[in-house]
């Protein structure tokens, strides 16, 4: 399966990757990094809340473990935004319940595959902003990475048992590739921008 969906969603790779990528450029830059942790937030919050109301997830693939927004909010703290901002922070409302866990699957293979991007553009990103020292959403899987991608793998071919099963985890797969295309090109680098101008007095940079 997961090859299944490597191969049926790669052209959707390409502007799912960009995002993390495009910090390992030569202006990437202390705000910039925040824009980025804040657009993930509001997409990756609202479908981890989403897992924890899928029937019988937890029978297919442990979630707890995958679920890391969290330190998303321990990371824009570190950076000085304050709680109130990022309570306030905008979330997908495109992200609706899953209806069972092959759903939750498609969209799990989504945001576990930006994570086998994550060490690299941490660690470039890390020299060339030496003054920062929030990585744990981007160290999350430090060192587990590969066995986490094995997991879910394992999780995909012991529930895609028919081909009806592996034609909706690829079709949800592609939905959530939209559903993060769309979200990310749209409201949340605006409201990122606004929240760190709100907090500006109180940040530990100045904007680049």
């Amino acid at each position: 399966m997961l090859l299944r969906l490597h191969l049926e969603t790669r052209a959707q790779h390409p502007e799912a990757d960009f995002q993390w990528l495009e910090l390992m450029s030569f202006d990437a830059s202390h705000g910039r990094y925040i824009d980025q942790l804040v657009a993930t937030y509001g997409f990756e919050a609202p479908v981890e809340a989403a897992y924890a109301l899928t029937p019988h997830l937890c029978d297919v693939i442990q979630i707890r473990p995958r679920s890391r927004s969290g330190y998303i909010v321990e990371d824009l703290l570190a950076l000085g935004l304050g709680p109130s901002t990022i309570a306030r922070l905008p979330q997908c409302r495109q992200v609706a319940p899953f209806r069972d866990p092959a759903e939750a699957l498609g969209w799990l293979y989504v945001l576990e595959r930006a994570t086998l991007l994550h060490e690299a553009v941490r660690d470039h990103i890390a020299l060339r902003m030496r003054t920062v020292s929030a990585w744990r959403y981007l160290s999350a899987y430090a060192g587990v990475a590969g066995l986490r991608w094995q997991e879910l793998g394992r999780a995909l071919d012991a529930y895609a048992i028919t081909p009806a099963a592996s034609d909706y985890i690829v079709a949800t797969a592609r939905a959530a590739f939209r559903c993060q295309r769309d979200w990310f090109a749209t409201e949340p680098a605006v409201i990122a921008r606004a929240a760190w101008a709100s907090e500006s007095s109180g940040t530990r940079f100045v904007r680049d």
